[in-house]
């Protein structure tokens, strides 16, 4: 069996690093999803009214269950555009990992409290640090490309800033009207249902 020439050996592992960096992800997704469901809180009577009180429970979990999702879609789309994992991207995916992590902590923390001001306020927070770190894995991968096409770069910085300074007002508004900044995250939200902008091809 021939080895294969160095040059050749180097370009295999730049191609496979991006899709383990990338697996180990989703596995973390995945587990984020997990936790969450498993701390669900069941109604404390067996009757319909005893399941509608429990509407904080469920429109806290329909929220962050969407968010992880919008995350993960755009996580995954942004992972297309890198072709060598570097030191600065995986430390810069860990990060934004772990501000999914707390997604699971806040949503139990909403529901608990049925969307008091400081737990909604806390969530625009959580909100506002997955797309911080969000900016920076663009920073690793879409800017960083050798090409970069510039103007749909700066159409997805000019959404990650915007959508930050968003989630920082209702973050804001939540601790004096915790229902509307609640609903001002959730609106946000819809900015990034459709991961690639006009000018970008995956």
């Amino acid at each position: 069996m021939k080895k294969k020439p160095p040059a050749e050996k180097e370009k295999d592992i730049h191609e496979s690093t991006p899709e383990r960096l990338n697996a180990f992800s989703d596995g973390v997704f995945a587990i984020v999803i997990t936790i969450m469901v498993l701390e669900l809180k069941r109604p404390s009577n067996p009757t319909i009214g005893s399941l509608l009180q429990d509407w904080p429970t469920w429109i806290s979990y329909f929220a962050s269950y969407i968010f992880i999702a919008v995350v993960w879609i755009n996580h995954h789309f942004l992972f297309k555009y890198a072709t060598v994992v570097n030191l600065r991207l995986v430390w810069a995916n860990f990060a934004h990992l772990f501000s999914v992590s707390l997604i699971p902590f806040d949503t139990d923390w909403m529901a608990e409290t049925r969307l008091e001001p400081v737990p909604v306020a806390m969530y625009g927070f959580v909100f506002m640090l997955v797309n911080i770190t969000y900016r920076l894995l663009m920073r690793e991968t879409i800017s960083a490309r050798k090409q970069p096409d510039q103007p749909a770069t700066r159409l997805f910085r000019l959404r990650s800033i915007s959508t930050i300074l968003v989630f920082g007002i209702a973050m804001v508004v939540a601790l004096w009207h915790p229902y509307i900044g609640f609903g001002i995250d959730c609106a946000c939200l819809a900015l990034y249902l459709r991961p690639d902008l006009r000018g970008i091809r995956s």
